[in-house]
C-alpha cells in the first residue's frame, strides 16, 4: 500500500508538471526575467541551471531534484527500518523461530527495498513518458529511462545505509532519525556550497551533489561515476548490515 499510494502521488505530480512544459516553453523568456532577480548560485543549488525551456533544466529542477529525493528518502527509510519495527513488536521472533536463517530474512527485506524503489522510479518515469505522448516537443525516452536508473541508484544508497543503521541500533526511531538527519545536513551542505564559492568543497560529502540529471536529459551524458558511487554506498550498507545482523544480539 505504501508503494501504491506514494507511486500514485509521484505519477500525478510528475505527470502534472510535465503537462505544463509547453506553457513553460512558450513563456520561457518571461520566466527567465523573473528568475533573473535571484542569485545564480541559489538557482543552481535547486537544480535551475540554464534556460527554463531546456528539458533538462525543467525536469531536473521540478521533478528529479524536488520530488524524487523526498520520495526516495521517505520510502527507503520506512522500508529499511522495518526490521527494527518487527523486532520491537516481537514479530521478528516468528520468522527467526523457524528454519529461516537470519541472512535469508534480511536478504528478503533488502530485496523488498529494491523492488519497491524500482517500482516507484518506473511509475515516476512512466508518468512523464505517458504525458509526453500528448505534448510537443517530445522528450528523449531513452534518456528519461536512464534518469530513472540513476534515480533508483540514489534511493538504493539511502536504503543501504539506513539498513545498516537499523541493524546497529535495532530501533526504528534512532535509525530513521539519524538517516534523515544525515540527509538534511547533506542537503544543506550542498546548498551552502553552491551559494558560497569559498565553501564549494563541502558539496563533495553531500549525496545531493551527485544527483543532477540536467546533462543526461539534455545531452544524453549518463553520470556513470555518480551511479557507481551510489551503488557502492548501497551495497556496502547492505553487506555491513548482513554481517552485523548475523552477530547481533536481538534481545539487547
Amino acid at each position: 500500500m505504501l508503494v501504491l499510494w506514494v507511486g500514485l502521488v509521484c505519477m500525478l505530480y510528475a505527470g502534472g508538471i510535465t503537462l505544463f512544459y509547453p506553457t513553460i516553453l512558450e513563456s520561457a523568456a518571461e520566466y527567465e526575467k523573473l528568475l533573473a532577480i535571484y542569485p545564480k548560485e541559489l538557482m543552481a543549488a535547486f537544480g535551475m541551471e540554464g534556460s527554463i525551456g531546456d528539458p533538462g533544466t525543467f525536469l531536473n529542477g521540478y521533478v528529479f531534484q524536488f520530488l524524487w529525493p523526498l520520495v526516495a528518502a521517505i520510502v527507503a527509510i520506512i522500508l529499511a527500518t522495518r526490521v527494527a519495527a518487527d523486532a520491537d513488536t516481537g514479530f521478528l521472533d516468528l520468522p527467526l523461530s523457524t528454519r529461516l536463517p537470519r541472512l535469508r530474512y534480511l536478504v528478503s527485506a533488502i530485496a523488498g527495498q529494491v523492488v519497491a524503489l524500482a517500482v516507484l522510479a518506473a511509475m515516476t518515469i512512466g508518468a512523464i513518458v505517458l504525458v509526453d505522448l500528448t505534448i510537443e516537443p517530445n522528450f528523449a525516452t531513452d534518456r528519461l529511462i536512464l534518469a530513472g536508473v540513476h534515480s533508483l541508484a540514489f534511493g538504493l544508497a539511502i536504503a543501504g545505509i539506513t539498513t545498516f543503521l537499523t541493524i546497529v541500533f535495532l530501533d526504528r526511531g534512532k535509525a530513521g532519525g539519524l538517516a534523515a538527519g544525515i540527509l538534511i545536513v547533506m542537503y544543506l551542505l550542498n546548498i551552502v556550497a553552491a551559494i558560497s564559492p569559498d565553501m564549494a568543497d563541502l558539496s563533495r560529502i553531500s549525496a545531493f551533489r551527485y544527483f543532477n540529471l540536467k546533462a543526461l536529459i539534455d545531452a544524453g551524458a549518463y553520470p556513470l561515476g555518480d551511479s557507481l558511487l551510489y551503488m557502492t554506498a548501497a551495497i556496502g550498507g547492505w553487506v555491513l548490515a548482513l554481517w552485523a545482523f548475523r552477530r547481533r544480539d536481538l534481545s539487547a
